[in-house]
């Protein structure tokens, strides 16, 4: 259990969004993705994910992790319109629309609230990325589905003390969210791969080293001189400790840092691209595309279009 409290306490959590939406018309993305983890609270309806379609009932919540595409249908009679992720988020008012009357929240028919969330260790690695798991659900959890409420009713607000309720909230969906994981023994082994992030400090600098150089040269060659090991060895290494290759891991980081400036800066895609480590801008862009499913163009578009 100790390991797990330095897991909880080594998380960095940042809020993203949260929204109470109403279905217009039943649909399915067959690729539903994004870069924050989310956290989807059914209050009424039909809502199924995988390709095995497993149900969410009412009250029930659908946890997918950051990074990873997961297949969700919305409504009945859904299987008549498959749409992709980049079709949601450009056209998403025509599939829902969003509720900003607290006295409506939960009581419309087809509707749900979700709140979306980065959790890292050091500020550096996606905890449930890393784990690399499936969406999964979790039932039975009405002290948890109550911070999704509180969280989605306080984004709709504009009182004192906004921002602050809403980190803690976060903070503790993440924590709820982490004690429901091993209160049920999920991912058992995948959790104990992941401890090892706090067994080796070479490994936290080299994180720490690669989230401060993204720009920069991060050949194995500097890896190995930053954790004070052999070249030949170091992509060993890492990828004991993290199940990972550091140049896949590096890729997944410029990509992120690359979507956290399209969302917040007016920079250009081919300055955003050297900045993360990528001279070559049609490079960046195939890269980002194949990556993420869209054009790094449409990502940048995907605030406005996702606030309906």
């Amino acid at each position: 259990m100790e390991d797990y409290n330095k897991v909880i306490e080594s998380l960095g959590v940042r809020y993203i969004k949260a929204k109470n939406l109403v279905l217009h018309q039943p649909f399915t993305v067959r690729n539903s993705y994004d870069v924050g983890n989310n956290l989807i609270l059914l209050h009424k309806g039909h809502l199924t994910f995988g390709e095995e379609e497993m149900v969410v009932e009412e009250g029930e919540m659908l946890f997918i992790p950051g990074g990873r595409p997961t297949r969700v249908s919305y409504g009945q009679d859904q299987k008549n319109r498959v749409i992709t992720n980049d079709d949601l988020i450009t056209n998403k008012d025509k599939f829902f629309h969003s509720n900003d009357d607290l006295d409506l929240i939960g009581d419309a028919d087809e509707s749900h609230s979700f709140v979306s969330f980065e959790a890292k260790v050091f500020d550096s690695v996606n905890f449930f990325a890393s784990l690399d798991v499936p969406a999964f659900l979790i039932s039975g959890q009405p002290k948890l589905a109550n911070l999704v409420i509180k969280v989605v009713e306080e984004s709709i607000q504009d009182l004192p003390g906004r921002e602050r309720l809403i980190n803690i909230y976060t903070e503790n969906i993440v924590v709820e969210v982490v004690r429901y994981v091993l209160r049920n023994n999920m991912f058992v082994e995948q959790l104990a791969t992941n401890s090892t992030y706090f067994k080796d400090p070479r490994l936290i600098d080299l994180f720490n080293y690669i989230k401060e150089n993204l720009g920069g040269d991060l050949s194995n060659k500097v890896l190995s001189g930053v954790a004070n090991v052999s070249e030949d060895y170091v992509g060993q290494y890492f990828k004991m400790l993290t199940n990972i290759n550091p140049q896949d891991y590096i890729e997944y980081q410029r990509m992120e840092r690359a979507v956290f400036l399209l969302r917040t800066t007016k920079k250009s895609i081919r300055d955003i691209g050297k900045e993360v480590g990528y001279k070559d801008t049609a490079y960046f862009c195939r890269r980002f595309k194949m990556m993420f499913g869209i054009p790094a163009g449409k990502m940048r578009r995907r605030e406005s279009a996702m606030n309906i």
